[in-house]
């Protein structure tokens, strides 16, 4: 359809974190794209360029622990391409530049609700709220990443032992308001941590789940639990990449920042995540037109 990738940048204000989450918005637009840099990833983009008419159907990615949504730049780019508006929120206490709430109760609270408040705000854009399809909306989560989209769409998680900081040891539920507005759900190397017997039950609706063969921080094991506890596993579509570790559905990392003792640049022996990207990227794509739609462009 002769898209571009537009690019908006903004913050969310979180009440009850009291404090800024920084978002970026991806949509199909028209006009020039020129290489941006975000901190030190780079993508071609079309800074606040006009977007293109129609209305596309909104993805959000939750990134993983102390990580950043750029991490995902090529696979948004590639959703931007095809159809979607796609939302990058940055889990603030949980990111590459401030991760002082990793391991607390306080951060698997935040992560959903900063699920709801990034679709609140795409929804009010003044530039791209418009072209937002109203058939609801998909979260693309990455590690913890999946958690947070698990919680948001009606799990209930618990704090416990891994989140000492604040809860102690023994679990406590944590205080999530799930968001009827999602739709569907795409896990990579999902982290299931902090959900017990029971308490994916509510969790009703079309999963895409891939995993990693070589993934040693959140294993098959996770997926599996998924499978086994949301209440229609008819609904999961799973497979398993051989050769894959945790990182390997994050776009490649600039050459300075690729070295043994970065673990998220770095892939298991005799696999390059480049090479499976055309394929993931083809099946994430496919199973959110099917479960959200396909664009309606304008004339």
């Amino acid at each position: 359809m002769g898209y571009r990738c537009g690019c908006r940048l903004s913050k969310v204000h979180d009440a009850v974190q009291g404090a800024d989450v920084p978002l970026a918005l991806l949509y199909p637009a028209h006009g020039e794209e020129h290489t941006e840099h975000f901190g030190p990833y780079s993508l071609d983009v079309a800074m606040d360029a006009p977007p293109a008419a129609g209305v596309y159907p909104l993805v959000v990615i939750s990134h993983g622990h102390s990580g950043t949504p750029w991490a995902y730049r090529q696979l948004a780019k590639h959703l931007v391409l095809a159809g979607f508006i796609v939302a990058l929120p940055a889990h603030t206490g949980n990111t590459r530049l401030d991760n002082t709430l990793a391991g607390t109760a306080e951060n698997l609270a935040n992560r959903p609700r900063h699920i709801t408040l990034t679709i609140n705000a795409a929804l009010a854009d003044a530039t791209v709220g418009a072209h937002i399809a109203g058939n609801g909306v998909a979260v693309i989560g990455h590690s913890i990443g999946g958690y947070t989209a698990l919680a948001a769409a009606g799990g209930l998680p618990w704090s416990g032992p891994y989140d000492c900081k604040d809860s102690g040891t023994q679990p406590e539920p944590v205080p999530v308001t799930p968001d009827a507005r999602i739709r569907s759900l795409v896990l990579l190397n999902p982290a299931t941590f902090w959900f017990i017997a029971g308490s994916l039950r509510p969790v009703n609706l079309p999963i895409l789940i891939r995993t990693g063969e070589k993934d040693e921080i959140t294993p098959i094991e996770h997926a599996h639990k998924i499978i086994e506890g949301v209440a229609h596993p008819e609904l999961v579509e799973h497979q398993d990449i051989a050769g894959a570790g945790h990182f390997a559905f994050m776009s490649k990392f600039p050459p300075e920042m690729t070295r043994p003792n970065f673990k998220p640049s770095q892939d298991p022996e005799g696999f390059d995540r480049e090479t499976i990207q055309p394929e993931f990227f083809a099946d994430v794509t496919a199973f959110l037109q099917r479960t959200l739609g396909a664009a309606r462009a304008g004339t």
